[in-house]
């Protein structure tokens, strides 16, 4: 039986990463992954990238901070909308497996990151333009 990858979590891009997890952690009723909550001893907050998960510590969000992100316009497509889904394999033969898969169904490649032996992945390109990320990850 094949194998196919999975959803790890959708990841959104933000100039205020603390700011827009606290947003869905309270809309969602979300909690932060062990780890990403916020320091509670004054400590500087590296809010670079943030994990919420559900009650059974399913990946549900990530936030990702950028330094700029212009606002989407939507419905107007002068500034379409902006987010990327990542996909977990269980090893690196599965992620390699399915880049070709995915390059066989239109995707391209734009990033090859395999070489970061702590989290290896591929961000690629949807036929209509939409990167997504496959990357060696437990759910």
């Amino acid at each position: 039986m094949a194998t196919y990858p999975r959803r790890m979590h959708t990841a959104l891009d933000t100039t205020d990463g603390r700011g827009l997890a606290e947003f869905y952690r309270e809309l969602l009723g979300l909690r932060y992954r062990p780890g990403d909550e916020a320091p509670a001893d004054g400590a500087a907050d590296d809010d670079s990238w943030l994990v919420l998960v559900d009650d059974d510590g399913n990946r549900q969000l990530a936030i990702q901070k950028v330094d700029s992100l212009p606002r989407s316009t939507w419905p107007s497509a002068d500034v379409p909308m902006q987010l990327h889904i990542d996909y977990a394999v269980p090893t690196v033969d599965d992620l390699h497996l399915h880049r070709r898969r995915a390059e066989e169904l239109g995707a391209e490649l734009l990033y090859d990151r395999t070489g970061v032996e702590s989290e290896p992945l591929y961000v690629l390109a949807d036929p209509a333009g939409h990167p997504f990320c496959l990357l060696v990850g437990v759910l």
